[in-house]
């Protein structure tokens, strides 16, 4: 069985929170085929959660530790009818990194299927835009959005509230 640091347990809790059980335990126990899955799970996931269908508090302690020590494994929480389990993944069994094919320009479906030529490096000929036209009038400033909670100013009267159906009226 690995034993972690309360620091590592704690970070192990905080990645763990979010995972749902990998592993359900029915009323058989701790079968060699369940004991496969966990180390399978282990093997792909290193963190993983165990649902034990069980109501007694002692057999999930006891099925706990045996599979920790079995797989050698750490326990990280039990909570519950839930464990959690931890095992770091072998360093052989972890994936290599591949080598980058290097990028370069990327070819288009016409230019794949021949019906334009592939571009030679001389910059396109683009026609110049038009200059923006300038509205003859720019307001000062933007009116203010309109919606039914804001109250509406009628010029040279006080705030007058739209009543609930919708309508305004002036008294």
């Amino acid at each position: 069985m690995i034993e972690l640091s309360p620091a590592e347990r704690k970070a192990l809790k905080a990645r763990a929170h979010h995972l749902d059980p990998v592993v359900m335990i029915g009323d058989a126990g701790l079968t060699p085929a369940v004991m496969r899955e966990i180390h399978l799970a282990l093997n792909i996931h290193e963190l993983i959660k165990i649902r034990v269908l069980g109501d007694d508090r002692d057999a999930r302690a006891a099925m706990l530790t045996s599979i920790c020590t079995e797989l050698l494994a750490a326990p990280v929480q039990n909570i519950g009818k839930l464990l959690v389990v931890f095992r770091a993944k072998p360093a052989e069994a972890a994936e290599p990194a591949k080598p980058r094919k290097p990028r370069g320009p990327r070819k288009t479906k016409k230019q794949l299927s021949g019906q334009t030529a592939v571009r030679t490096g001389t910059p396109a000929v683009r026609k110049p835009r038009a200059p923006a036209k300038s509205p003859s009038r720019t307001p000062a400033r933007a009116a203010p959005r309109r919606t039914g909670k804001t109250p509406f100013r009628a010029p040279g009267k006080a705030v007058v509230r739209a009543p609930r159906g919708g309508t305004r009226r002036d008294d």
